[in-house]
């Protein structure tokens, strides 16, 4: 590998640290009685609100519709997800100070896989919870689902539900690009030396 792959590939690994102190995904609703909205943060470890009781708040309304309680410690992701960066931001070293294509390439392979899967995990946890509601719940509407959206937003009974990506989605997303950027370097490199 050329000192510049090396040099992108190291890059990508430390920006992925970010993830660590960035939110990774906000989820916001608005309601006549809460113009200010209510905020969850999405980190790579734990679920809070943006304001202080907003977790609460939004369990609270959960509750009266059936959908069950955001419970971070009962979220297995929130454990893994830290190890699974962890490995990652390890590894890029690791191919970083080898040079080893092959390891780049895997490397690359399994940032799509992992940001793929991370996306589809997310998609099936708003599902579920929306989806799975209690049928002794207070408030029961016939046909009515309260998954959020992944992105943009949507119109739930009275509230209005926007979900975006933060900060530690944009810093994983840099991070692929330039490992992606890395390997068509070295594959068009290694294909012009033939």
């Amino acid at each position: 590998m050329s000192w510049l792959t090396r040099g992108l590939m190291a890059l990508a690994s430390l920006i992925m640290i970010g993830i660590y102190f960035q939110p990774l995904w906000k989820i916001k609703l608005y309601a006549p009685q809460y113009p200010d909205g209510l905020g969850m943060i999405i980190w790579v470890n734990k679920i809070t609100g943006q304001k202080k009781h907003d977790l609460m708040n939004i369990n609270l309304l959960n509750h009266y519709v059936g959908m069950k309680k955001i419970d971070p410690d009962s979220i297995p992701e929130l454990k893994i997800l830290p190890i699974i960066f962890g490995f990652m931001i390890l590894f890029g070293l690791v191919v970083a100070a080898t040079g080893n294509t092959k390891l780049l390439y895997t490397w690359v392979i399994l940032m799509i896989i992992i940001g793929v899967a991370s996306l589809i995990d997310f998609w099936w946890w708003e599902y579920t919870y929306g989806h799975n509601l209690d049928p002794h719940a207070p408030i029961k509407i016939p046909g009515m689902a309260y998954q959020p959206p992944m992105f943009g937003c949507k119109n739930l009974l009275n509230f209005r539900a926007c979900a975006y990506p933060a900060t530690g989605t944009y810093l994983l997303a840099l991070s692929g690009t330039l490992g992606v950027i890395s390997a068509a370097i070295e594959f068009f490199r290694r294909r012009k030396q033939k």
